[in-house]
């Protein structure tokens, strides 16, 4: 879940710092007062959209930070934990910084992130819904994402993936394979010629690195004789040497130990020394005796850069691109001296490709019909609860007649809101309550298989109240029985549900607005609910007498 949230800079927003629990949190306030930010900024750390109308006036910088704690084997800490980032019993920290210049920044498990990466990791975490997102409903390709989701078609997708991919690439080469071979003769001259010219001068991974170096070394033979000479004579055999010096130091020190113990260990450091000065010493004699300068050597290098660069030069500027050029000169070549084999090698990788995604497109095709008419049943049972007893949902399975990478299926979400009617496209139909319950009806359908550990819904109670509105939050209720849940509300039936209760506010000083959040306490509730009963009017103590009952009869009935 959700644990802790901080934002800075933030719009209306100076600084706020939340600690979130489990089950299901509400957010009210008056309108304008600043409720919706803390989905916005939810909304940037699932890898929204930045930009700097988003940062307050007279900041430079927005900021959003988030823990996130995370199940011990969820699917998510495994991979981020695989990629390295730091996941332990105090969460998952992120954090996205967005600047008036432009220059963002991304922290996902205390090493930078892309957005890209914040969208694939804290995306999956957070779920929100509001009323832009009830549009989504209506979209075919997001009626089609529930339905599989629904029906746990996740495995069935990755491989309807990986079959389309393995056709397209399949297709590409049989055509690129087709095109080329008309003057496969031609290619076949070229690529003879390179490849013969390539395998003769025989590269070798590294080859120009290590003759380059060898080439200094001999270039500079007498240089390095100089070093290795002088520095020998200066540790150890010229008169007056770094060695003899330390040793006499070491030997008055060693005498003076006699009289003064405390001086032994300065002698004993002194002697190590010495040791390490002639070992050294000893090294720079050795080294140089190999000391040589063979100019036929060097010719003999100078010539071999030579025949690699020029080869380098052709075949992608290293030794390493030359080798990977050879290598697939030398199966183009295989591949245009055996033309027909290749041809229906390629004619044969394209069907098997074909073959294998039909074989998924038909298995998600069955399981998206079966799973359709189970899922219409739940919503349906849900609408029920929600006041449209009348109202009727139809998911309808078609075959577009073209294969693609979720198979050939498209969904239709048809809705009847009375009865005799015939369902037609939510679309063209629903209104926004409507819109907002049959949303309302697929979470609480998908909360089993949804991978999601935070649901946020944003004033999704639009166009209810009354008993509709107290189902909604008995609703919301149950659905953080297996997800942390958070509610922007102006509905206080539906705030009465809450386990947890944050109040926003405006407030005015120096002439700054600044919004401000306070998580309510027992005390406090109730006068907020009587607030939001009243229509925004100053509550009485018997219109807070009333929602402490309410709340009241809310525990209960969530017990």
């Amino acid at each position: 879940m959700l644990g802790w949230l901080r934002i800075s800079g933030f719009a209306l927003i100076d600084s706020v710092e939340l600690e979130l629990g489990p089950g299901l949190t509400v957010i009210t306030g008056e309108t304008g007062a600043g409720k919706s930010i803390l989905v916005d900024a939810l909304a940037l750390l699932r890898g929204g959209r930045a930009s700097a109308e988003l940062i307050r006036a007279g900041r430079d910088e927005a900021e959003v930070e988030a823990v996130f704690h995370l199940p011990e084997r969820w699917p998510l800490r495994t991979h981020l934990v695989g990629e390295g980032r730091t996941v332990d019993d105090d969460g998952l920290a992120v954090r996205r910084l967005v600047a008036r210049s432009g220059r963002g920044r991304v922290q996902l498990g205390g090493s930078v992130a892309t957005v890209g990466e914040l969208a694939s990791s804290i995306g999956t975490l957070v779920d929100i819904t509001s009323q832009h997102d009830q549009q989504s409903l209506m979209d075919p390709e997001s009626q089609l994402a529930i339905l599989d989701a629904f029906a746990e078609n996740e495995e069935l997708l990755e491989g309807a993936q990986a079959a389309h991919q393995t056709l397209v690439a399949a297709q590409s080469d049989l055509e690129s394979f087709s095109t080329e071979a008309r003057a496969r003769a031609e290619r076949e001259d070229f690529l003879r010629f390179q490849l013969t010219e390539l395998d003769e001068a025989a590269l070798q991974p590294g080859e120009d690195d290590a003759l380059k170096a060898e080439r200094e070394r001999v270039r500079g033979a007498e240089k390095f004789l100089a070093v290795y000479n002088r520095g020998e004579e200066a540790l150890y055999s010229a008169d007056g040497a770094a060695g003899d010096r330390i040793a006499t130091v070491a030997r008055d020190l060693e005498h003076l130990a006699q009289l003064d113990p405390s001086l032994a260990p300065l002698a004993e450091r002194l002697r190590n020394a010495q040791a390490l000065v002639e070992d050294v010493a000893a090294d720079l004699g050795r080294l140089s005796g190999h000391v040589r300068f063979d100019p036929e050597r060097l010719a003999a290098i100078e010539e071999r850069l030579h025949v690699i660069g020029r080869l380098i030069r052709k075949h992608g500027g290293s030794v390493e691109a030359a080798l990977l050029r050879q290598a697939a000169l030398s199966g183009e070549l295989a591949d245009l001296g055996s033309f027909e084999e290749g041809l229906a090698g390629r004619q044969a990788a394209v069907a098997a490709a074909q073959a294998k995604l039909n074989e998924i497109a038909d298995a998600l095709a069955e399981r998206r019909r079966r799973s359709a008419r189970t899922l219409a049943k739940k919503i349906d049972g849900t609408l029920r609860d929600l006041g449209l007893a009348q109202a009727g949902l139809k998911l309808v399975v078609e075959d577009r007649g073209e294969l693609g990478p979720r198979g050939r299926d498209r969904v239709k979400f048809l809705f009847a809101p009375n009865p005799g009617e015939e369902p037609r496209p939510l679309a063209k139909i629903a209104s926004g309550g409507e819109l907002s319950r049959v949303m309302l009806s697929v979470k609480q359908a998908l909360v089993k298989a949804d991978r999601a550990l935070t649901y946020i819904f944003d004033e999704i109670d639009t166009g209810v109240g009354g008993d509709t509105a107290e189902v909604i939050g008995r609703k919301l209720r149950a659905i953080s029985r297996d997800r942390q849940v958070l509610a922007v509300t102006h509905l206080a039936q539906i705030a009465a549900f809450a386990d947890q209760h944050i109040h926003a506010e405006k407030a005015v000083a120096g002439g700054r607005t600044t919004a401000r959040f306070e998580v309510l306490d027992d005390d406090k509730r109730p006068w907020e609910l009587a607030r939001m009963l009243g229509g925004g009017r100053p509550p009485t103590r018997e219109a807070a007498a009333h929602a402490g009952e309410m709340l009241r009869r809310a525990r209960m009935a969530a017990a």
